[in-house]
């Protein structure tokens, strides 16, 4: 534990870029294909370029998401980096400070880009991304179950049940995020909506309405981390990676087992003890949260499983204690992948950056110090807990 702890505070955020989600949709949606997943990985490093005010020469490493290849990454970003790999948004973040730590380099570009939409990729059918086996749900096609909405709305219809929350309570999640997202220029979809709205939209896969669902977009998005005297020395405004955390619960990882038995809970306490550890700080110094939401069911799991409220309150709390930006505890305060945008995780991490430097605007949190980021997905629970230097 105590090499774990070391990892607290040796390496800040110092730049975050992405590119113009909803002018993309739109050009999408007309017909036309901006970028592919390399040019929409291009265009938002340069906006974290900007946002750093580093040149490309700092870089030493480099890390892209799994859509993308490191090395054909790399030549087209201009970069000599020493040290590199691939991974998802939250597991990049974590690689990039161990790697820190470790002396393997300073300044680390994690770089995303994903042309899904005008790519037509298929999340759910028999030939989800292409049938590859490595996706659990494929596993279940011959039972239907052939998209991840099927599996969670078996997993949200447990827990309705189990838990004795209401289609209703659930609905606040998508209620306080699009009232987030209305708030918020780089959202897609920014139209207020209320339970009444929610209860009377399409099932997709009951229990699970449309505003229980991501969305599907292109973009980018590009995260800047360095060794922490490194920030200091040539960033205007480091945001501190405080905790860091991860728990995987590996069997039966293929199937429903992690989510039906527990609902991930015993993989979020683990990650729970290390990240707060780790920060020194617990859910009550949190100022906001930040939940991977492919369906709305995560943050009622993460609430519960994170301590902000006990096993069988989640729906209580959504609706008594609240999670907008004007109620409660403000959870996923750009809209999250339900109303900004689907970037894998990615766009959490730049909200919890500008919501630290009070750059969100009409969004922001008063007083914002600290941020905690979940996510919880196929019986992998990580998190990271932003914090001002």
């Amino acid at each position: 534990m105590a090499a774990q702890n070391d990892l607290s505070g040796i390496a800040a955020m110092i730049g975050v870029g992405h590119t113009d989600w909803p002018a993309d949709h739109a050009r999408v949606r007309a017909g036309d294909k901006p970028h592919d997943s390399y040019g929409y990985a291009a265009a938002a490093f340069n906006a974290a370029l900007a946002d750093a005010a580093i040149s490309r020469q700092d870089i030493d490493g480099l890390i892209v998401g799994p859509t993308i290849a490191n090395e054909r990454m790399g030549e087209l970003l201009g970069l000599d980096v020493r040290w590199g790999g691939q991974a998802d948004a939250m597991t990049a973040v974590l690689e990039a400070v161990a790697a820190i730590r470790a002396g393997y380099c300073e300044v680390v570009a994690l770089v995303y880009g994903n042309d899904q939409r005008s790519a037509a990729v298929k999340y759910g059918g028999p030939d989800a991304m292409g049938g590859n086996a490595f996706l659990s749900y494929v596993y279940h096609a011959p039972w239907g179950f052939t998209s991840q909405g099927a599996l969670y709305a078996m997993m949200a219809r447990r827990y309705l049940h189990e838990r004795g929350m209401t289609e209703a309570e659930l609905g606040e999640v998508a209620v306080a995020q699009r009232l987030a997202a209305s708030r918020n220029p780089n959202a897609l979809m920014r139209e207020p909506i209320t339970i009444e709205d929610y209860l009377a939209s399409r099932f997709i896969c009951e229990p699970l309405h449309l505003f229980d669902y991501c969305l599907i977009n292109d973009g980018g998005v590009v995260l800047l981390v360095a060794e922490a005297e490194k920030a200091r020395q040539i960033s205007r405004k480091p945001v501190s990676i405080k905790g860091v955390g991860r728990f995987d619960l590996n069997k039966g990882a293929t199937s429903l087992e992690p989510r039906l038995t527990d609902y991930y809970h015993s993989a979020q306490s683990k990650v729970a003890d290390q990240v707060f550890e780790m920060a020194g700080l617990g859910p009550r110094d949190m100022d906001a949260l930040q939940i991977y939401d492919s369906f709305s069911l995560h943050v009622p799991l993460a609430l519960e499983g994170y301590g902000y409220c006990r096993p069988g309150e989640a729906g209580r709390f959504l609706t008594e204690h609240g999670i907008s930006l004007d109620k409660g505890l403000p959870v996923n305060t750009s809209g999250g992948h339900l109303s900004e945008t689907y970037m894998q995780g990615w766009n959490h991490q730049i909200e919890a950056v500008r919501q630290v430097r009070n750059e969100a605007g009409d969004r922001q949190v008063p007083q914002c110090r600290h941020v905690h980021y979940s996510s919880d997905v196929a019986g992998k629970a990580i998190s990271i807990i932003y914090g001002a230097p």
